[in-house]
């Protein structure tokens, strides 16, 4: 079970962000048992960081996984407001800035780290591996759809 949930006014694309983590779930050989993404702003954000991780600012996703292994369980918090922030510091597109950071979070469900200076190389490889092969099946989809 795979639930979107948006705590904002803000307009979200909840099929592309279910298509983006079911496709990083089916390359990395998982499945989704329960996944919660919850997309919210930065109160919301900021106080979960500050109760669970110690931490008193916001941050652009937490994550809570509560399996390991093939099957995943867990939720993760995403602050839209972060991520514009990120966007536009990065010269990137909001949409694109928020695939970023949700299939971060599908891989910290899965079990990737991003503590270290390796394991963040790692982490950044995956991203844009997974925005390309979104990318790729969605221009795909679009060529399909226009055929038929």
């Amino acid at each position: 079970m795979l639930q979107i949930h948006n705590t904002t006014k803000k307009e979200i694309p909840e099929q592309p962000i279910e298509r983006a983590l079911r496709l990083v779930m089916e390359i990395e050989g998982c499945t989704v048992e329960s996944i919660v993404g919850v997309y919210c702003g930065n109160k919301m954000i900021q106080r979960i960081n500050r109760e669970f991780l110690g931490h008193d600012y916001p941050t652009d996703t937490i994550t809570f996984p509560y399996s390991t292994g093939s099957e995943v369980d867990g939720e993760f918090y995403i602050s839209l407001d972060v991520v514009k922030e990120n966007a536009a510091r990065f010269a990137v597109d909001f949409q694109q800035e928020l695939l970023r950071v949700t299939i971060h979070s599908a891989l910290h469900l899965i079990g990737y780290d991003d503590q270290s200076p390796d394991e963040r190389t790692v982490m950044e490889e995956k991203e844009v591996f997974y925005l390309n092969r979104f990318a790729e099946a969605t221009s795909s989809l679009s060529t399909n759809e226009e055929q038929q």
